[in-house]
């Protein structure tokens, strides 16, 4: 603990601020991972961790899945419930156990980003019944949120938690008491198969997981190897199968329930409490049958149309940040070429900064 504390400055009730660490933190992997640090006097961030194993429901085939996100929907049968609804089948699956309730799917630039996506939405909500709305998004709405939610949050956000605040708000306006989504199952049954492709060893992994390298952005960068130090294998292997569970889980967990809750929102991911009861067919993935749980339930809940594949969250970034020059606060590096760095990347980059701005 004292090696994980070095230059922090204790901030009252057991929080230390070091805002070294946590520039470095949120620039590699998209949030503060040490519950205990803050970037300032004052605010505390708090993330939310997966269940234990040993709490999780184990299924067993597809049919299981679908009995446990039809009971945990159940649970909530007094609640005016909603979804968040993308062209994908992680949210599909849901979907079609939420008949008659209202989903809510986004819209960039009046359809004209992902159309493909919105008609396969169009068609999950008309198959069970599903009232839908758009939740039309462009830069000036993203922005209009963003500090509310990193206020709410003590931390930097991910580029999709401003828009999901967003169709909170608009959920809670036409009455609807808790959010569902499927967020969670792209980590939970095997749906990153680029991060499944291969038995990693250490350094690769670390070089492949990270999302913007401090070292490449900032002054003063801060080493993040210590966590996945924790997860080092023999013959420098790394189990990358558990910090994936762990981490990136936690990362996910912490953006959508801290932004619903902003919004005064419950929210529920069914998925998120299930653990495959055997462990997943690595050689089945990589051979091009990423999900396949999930891939058969999508089947036999939408018989006829053939399985999507994977679609991360839309969110143009690289529209967005297309002419950014890049940061002017001291704590980056100067004259940055932007040209090197994702859409992603320069969100991260500009977030951070924003976020600095608020409280200095």
């Amino acid at each position: 603990m004292k090696e994980k504390l070095r230059n922090s400055t204790l901030a009252g009730g057991g929080a230390y601020v070091d805002k070294t660490y946590c520039t470095s933190s949120y620039l590699a992997f998209r949030f503060i991972e040490d519950d205990s640090k803050n970037f300032y006097k004052g605010l505390t961030h708090e993330n939310i961790k997966p269940l234990p194993d040993s709490e999780k429901i184990l299924v067993h085939n597809s049919e299981d899945i679908g009995q446990e996100i039809s009971r945990q929907i159940d649970g909530f049968r007094d609640l005016k419930k909603g979804v968040l609804l993308s062209g994908g089948m992680d949210s599909a699956i849901v979907a079609s156990y939420l008949s008659g309730s209202d989903a809510y799917t986004f819209r960039f630039m009046g359809g004209s980003f992902q159309g493909e996506e919105l008609a396969r939405a169009e068609y999950y909500a008309k198959i069970y019944g599903l009232r839908l709305h758009y939740v039309d998004i462009s830069w000036e709405t993203v922005t209009n949120y963003l500090d509310t939610v990193m206020k709410a949050k003590g931390a930097p956000v991910h580029s999709i938690e401003p828009q999901i605040y967003q169709a909170a708000l608009q959920a809670k306006s036409d009455g609807v008491e808790i959010m569902f989504s499927g967020a969670s199952s792209d980590l939970i049954f095997g749906g990153m198969d680029k991060l499944l492709s291969r038995n990693w060893d250490f350094d690769s992994f670390m070089n492949r997981y990270i999302f913007t390298k401090p070292e490449e952005v900032l002054n003063e960068p801060e080493s993040m190897q210590y966590l996945f130090e924790h997860y080092r294998l023999d013959d420098n292997k790394i189990d990358f199968l558990a910090f994936l569970n762990e981490i990136s889980l936690t990362e996910l967990l912490t953006s959508y329930a801290t932004t619903f809750k902003t919004a005064g929102l419950l929210y529920c991911d069914p998925y998120v409490v299930l653990k495959p009861s055997e462990p997943l067919d690595l050689t089945r993935i990589r051979n091009g049958e990423s999900k396949y749980l999930i891939r058969k339930l999508f089947r036999m809940r939408y018989p006829d149309i053939q399985v999507p594949e994977k679609i991360p969250m839309p969110r143009p970034v690289d529209i967005y940040f297309k002419d950014w020059n890049g940061p002017s606060r001291k704590e980056f590096k100067a004259d940055l070429n932007m040209k090197n760095f994702t859409g992603n990347q320069k969100w991260q980059i500009y977030c951070l900064e924003r976020f600095m701005n608020l409280y200095e």
